[in-house]
């Protein structure tokens, strides 16, 4: 088997004194969409926080590509390949959307440059009617739109996104599916936090649920549905 493109061992993680992962064993392979699952405060962010070096762990490894990225500063994760779409998008708002997209353009770790500028406004033409638009001119829904497009103008190996759909309407929220959809179909890897298990689960190769700081669950997208138990024990269903 290749290396996995990140792999935690043993991953534990505190806010002060707050024990909030517990030894987290969690891997993604190339070319995996994984969907990371769980209530509200069961870990789910501090373990992309751990893994892209923003929160420091307590405990365990973190490795990117078999090398060793334990509490490494986030822009050295981020030159490994791994783009992070932050819940709260995190877009510049002084800059406009052409100047979020072009500062952010560079080829892949492996010089791969198949997410240009124009493939972007392809894929997001709500972007491509916006240019000029301040990023703080922007709806919740555009917003994502050109925080998931800035992280593909990096060319990742893996796309992190964080609450890919938390509190846009509807219709932006199919939009972001199907976005989600082509950057699996491109062969980008991707973990995907989401509330909507029904979408999140149309789109996944592997599921991990966290309930308080540990792995209860991690299986196909078909051994969770055919669970509707578990469903209702961890998801609220």
């Amino acid at each position: 088997m290749s290396t996995p493109l990140i792999q935690t061992s043993g991953l534990n993680t505190h806010y002060g004194a707050s024990h909030i992962l517990r030894g987290i064993d969690f891997t993604v392979a190339q070319g995996q969409t994984i969907g990371l699952m769980g209530r509200n405060g069961m870990g789910k962010t501090t373990l992309l926080k751990s893994i892209m070096g923003i929160v420091k762990p307590s405990g365990g490894s973190v490795d990117i590509k078999g090398r060793n990225m334990t509490g490494a500063s986030p822009h050295d994760v981020a030159r490994m390949g791994i783009a992070y779409v932050p819940e709260g998008r995190g877009i510049f708002g002084n800059l406009s959307v052409k100047e979020n997209l072009q500062m952010a353009a560079r080829p892949g770790t492996r010089g791969q440059r198949e997410w240009t500028y124009d493939r972007v406004l392809e894929t997001f033409p709500r972007l491509a009617e916006r240019l000029g638009h301040g990023g703080q001119q922007l709806s919740g829904g555009e917003q994502q739109m050109l925080t998931i497009g800035r992280a593909l103008m990096t060319n990742p190996d893996v796309l992190i996104l964080d609450e890919a759909t938390e509190g846009l309407a509807p219709l932006i929220a199919r939009e972001i599916w199907r976005i989600c959809g082509l950057i699996r179909e491109s062969g980008i890897s991707s973990i995907i936090v989401d509330k909507n298990w029904k979408h999140v689960t149309q789109i996944t190769d592997r599921n991990v649920i966290l309930v308080k700081g540990e792995v209860v669950f991690e299986g196909s997208s078909d051994e969770l549905l055919a669970n509707p138990r578990l469903l209702e024990q961890y998801l609220g269903v």
